[in-house]
């Protein structure tokens, strides 16, 4: 069973054909998969997350901190910081609602707690006593200048081997029913191919999320679809895995063997 390179992880005739394919190759597939996907989600990150995150830093006052479960502020409040299309960051000392960003979440720094206020409505965090945070332009925008770039990488990592990670375990978890499913249609699928088989079907549900974000990026998708996106793309994974199996050779009859109770016409003598 053969077929383009470039179009294996896209179909369920070249999902079939990884069950046949070396581990190696079906590895170098997955790493182009998942590298792929932690480059969008770090642009996705760069973009929404950590830009947004600077021009509140930026906008912060010279001085100020937390301390003893309290933010200290030395400027106006409410305030908007900064909002992006996924984030905001404002400062409400009293939590009077003041502020409504347009941002899909929306963080409020209040006088003694933290509000996180998204689509499901807000939760609310008190600051820790014992702790001492400075919230002060003068000491988080060197480090955050220092820190941000190393972070983003650290998390395209992360991103990447986490990924590998979970296409393994979650291969371990569907090879058993693929098997069943191949076994009952006769095909020629064992232990070990109906696991790679497993593995090669979550490609395309991926690839389909790795879309999704970056439509969401360009603006053509909301928060809401990209999270439908994201339950999607894991029954993409096991549409593609039954209908990959329907792919495989069937197993053929052996020879019909001569029966033993037959007498034989000619006998020895």
């Amino acid at each position: 069973m053969t077929t383009s390179t470039l179009t294996e992880p896209f179909t369920p005739r070249g999902i079939a054909a990884f069950a046949r394919a070396s581990s190696r190759r079906l590895f170098l597939a997955q790493s182009v998969v998942a590298v792929l996907a932690a480059v969008t989600l770090a642009w996705f990150l760069n973009d929404n997350c950590f830009s947004v995150i600077h021009a509140a830093i930026q906008n912060l006052p010279d001085s100020g901190r937390i301390t003893y479960g309290k933010l200290d502020w030395r400027g106006n409040s409410p305030v908007l910081l900064a909002e992006g299309r996924l984030l905001a960051f404002d400062v409400d000392l009293d939590h009077r609602g003041a502020i409504h960003s347009t941002a899909d979440v929306q963080i409020e720094f209040g006088r003694t707690s933290l509000r996180i206020y998204s689509l499901p409505g807000y939760s609310e965090f008190s600051y820790m006593p014992a702790r001492f945070a400075p919230f002060n332009r003068t000491d988080l925008e060197p480090l955050w200048g220092a820190w941000a770039e190393a972070i983003l990488l650290i998390t395209a990592a992360t991103i990447f081997a986490g990924l590998l990670l979970n296409w393994a375990i979650l291969a371990t978890l569907y090879f058993l029913p693929a098997w069943l499913l191949g076994f009952f249609l006769n095909r020629d699928l064992s232990v070990g191919t109906s696991w790679k088989l497993s593995a090669a079907a979550l490609m395309p549900g991926a690839l389909a999320l790795v879309g999704g974000i970056a439509l969401y990026n360009f603006g053509f998708l909301n928060l809401v679809s990209l999270s439908f996106l994201f339950a999607a793309h894991f029954v993409i994974g096991w549409v593609y895995l039954a209908l990959s199996i329907f792919f495989l050779p069937r197993i053929v009859a052996s020879a019909t063997r001569p029966n033993p109770f037959k007498q034989d016409e000619n006998p020895v003598k």
